[in-house]
């Protein structure tokens, strides 16, 4: 099939779609729109046909793009103009999760699929408030219930909307714990080294004050024929 006719339709899907679309549902979509066709779109043929439509958005001529997050593709708008479009959804911007949910997401995240009373051992306090938020703004799912587990109970993991709003398509895309403490670490060294920088920098500039002032009071004692003072 040309991939100039079965372009426009893919790129009108993930256009319209409100939800991330992967490959094989675009695949089965396009093959049923243009049905009549005996030629059928293959995944590789969709998959080359994406590639194309993300390769001409890329350009700065638009500001948005196709980007593969959640387990699919849509369009998104460019990071350039988040501040503009903000004006628009302030609201919906400005709703941030709490510490406590923050804390609950991160143990879901990286420990799923987990159990309320696992996450509540983790953190060490009650957690039925934190997940029924997180229920509430479908970033975790019920994912079933731990069989092994007395009194059988449920297991909890991250969803679509989760990875979809943080750029991923699969938990491990997530970056690893050892690599976010490194950037911790190396973060608070550059901190440290600035610190030292202007800490060097207001020694220099005292010292540089201080053979001023030697310098202008020898100056005067020279006028006057007393005897000079040492910096020492």
């Amino acid at each position: 099939m040309d991939l100039s006719l079965i372009i426009p339709h893919i790129e009108a899907l993930i256009f319209a779609s409100e939800k991330p679309l992967p490959n094989n549902e675009l695949v089965e979509l396009v093959n049923n729109a243009l049905g009549f066709i005996e030629d059928r779109a293959t995944q590789e043929q969709v998959g080359s046909a994406v590639n194309a439509i993300r390769e001409k958005y890329e350009s700065e001529f638009y500001p948005f793009e196709v980007v593969e997050s959640g387990g699919g593709f849509q369009f998104l708008t460019k990071k350039e103009y988040h501040k503009t479009i903000a004006q628009l959804n302030g609201d919906k911007f400005l709703k941030k999760l709490s510490v406590a949910s923050l804390e609950t997401l991160s143990i879901i995240a990286y420990k799923q699929p987990v159990t309320k009373s696992e996450i509540e051992i983790i953190r060490g306090v009650n957690c039925d408030y934190a997940v029924q938020k997180l229920l509430e703004k479908d970033l975790v799912i019920i994912a079933g219930r731990n069989e092994n587990s007395p009194g059988k109970p449920l297991i909890y993991a991250t969803s679509k909307s989760f990875m979809d709003y943080f750029g991923i398509n699969s938990p491990d895309d997530l970056p690893k714990i050892r690599e976010v403490l490194n950037l911790e670490i190396i973060e608070a060294t550059k901190v440290e080294e600035i610190q030292m920088e202007e800490i060097a920098v207001d020694e220099i500039k005292m010292e540089q004050d201080l053979e001023e002032l030697f310098e202008a009071e020898n100056k005067t004692n020279d006028a006057t024929g007393t005897s000079e003072i040492s910096p020492e």
